[in-house]
């Protein structure tokens, strides 16, 4: 039996329309990477005071500035740091989860992973008068505990994405129970540095907290960009990813380990900054018009948001708000459209 092969003008437009696609995201990534420097950029220079650009590359080539020396090493150096690769993180695990069960509610913050982390860490900051790195610990072993349960809780024949979406946001709310329950038990000294984490903040940050950050982003990150490709294949459909020769089950095992621990290290030493996982991805399509996973692209776009929002909440805005409220009043509007756009096409219903 003949196979009819595809015309070679057919096959000669596909291949420069995807050339086109990817030199126009290459493009795109540089301008981000541009973006995101200058962004770090004014934050090292510019804050209650100013630091002439000099002055900060010299107290960051290790010498003495007097005015300058510990106000950007000490102060805005760890903060910018901290923010960026938090931000890298939160961006890409977004990405990946939203693309893996092919939902745009797909992402940690709503589908219980980031409530699971700071239910862990409020209980070990109340009762065990917990601080710092074992708060951190707390935070990462419950997000990979509740990441597992709804994972396990939504397996049957394989994991369908509406299915482990509804699974998560009950978790979620039942979590949440959990941390107002314990916030409602904190002794006054304990309720402050509660809430301030369950804020999300780079408040005191320090360049020792970005080190677990950048290892884990390293490496977990890492995997995820290598499982790119295959994230592509699953956007059209198990059944179509697994005829092309894409191994369904192994690819999303890895992608949920992957994208669990970059986004549970994050949120440990970070807070769980509100909706950059969520927004990153979809903001990043507007920017591209592409379906792809997008997950460098939307990496970006994380460390942006939540650069932007921390500097607009601590210098730009009336009173100093820490970064998660910023990025919450953001992400909120959001959400509220997408779940009225999904209803109206029955996505819900």
């Amino acid at each position: 039996m003949k196979t009819l092969a595809a015309p070679a003008p057919l096959i000669q437009s596909i291949r420069l329309q995807r050339d086109r696609r990817r030199r126009e995201l290459r493009r795109l990534c540089v301008l981000l990477g541009a973006f995101l420097m200058a962004l770090v950029c004014v934050t090292l220079a510019i804050g209650q005071s100013v630091t002439a650009p000099l002055d900060v590359i010299r107290v960051l080539w290790g010498h003495e500035v007097p005015g300058a020396g510990f106000t950007v090493r000490e102060l805005r150096l760890p903060r910018a740091v901290l923010g960026a690769v938090g931000g890298l993180s939160f961006g890409l695990a977004g990405a990946a989860f939203q693309v893996l069960l092919r939902n745009p509610l797909a992402s940690p913050d709503i589908i219980g992973i980031s409530a699971g982390a700071g239910a862990a860490a409020v209980f070990a900051i109340v009762f065990f008068g917990a601080s710092g790195g074992l708060v951190s610990v707390f935070a990462v072993l419950a997000a990979l505990v509740v990441a597992m349960v709804i994972y396990l809780l939504a397996w049957r024949d394989g994991v369908a994405g509406g299915r482990l979406i509804l699974i998560g946001i009950g978790v979620a709310a039942m979590l949440q129970s959990v941390t107002a329950y314990t916030l409602s038990k904190a002794p006054a000294w304990s309720l402050e540095e509660a809430l301030r984490w369950l804020t999300g903040t780079l408040n005191g940050a320090t360049l020792m907290q970005a080190v677990p950050v950048i290892v884990t982003l390293g490496i977990c990150g890492g995997m995820l960009l290598l499982q790119g490709r295959a994230l592509g294949a699953l956007q059209m459909g198990d059944e179509a990813a697994a005829a092309i020769g894409v191994s369904v089950a192994r690819t999303r095992l890895l992608v949920v380990l992957s994208a669990v621990g970059v986004i549970a290290v994050a949120t440990a030493v970070c807070g769980p900054i509100a909706f950059v996982a969520f927004l990153s991805r979809p903001i990043a399509s507007r920017m591209t018009r592409a379906s792809g996973p997008l997950l460098m692209t939307s990496a970006l776009t994380g460390a942006v948001l939540v650069l932007a929002a921390d500097y607009a909440g601590q210098f730009l805005l009336p009173s100093r708000y820490p970064v998660g409220i910023v990025t919450g009043a953001l992400g909120a509007p959001y959400l509220l459209y997408l779940l009225i756009r999904m209803h109206r096409k029955g996505a819900l219903s």
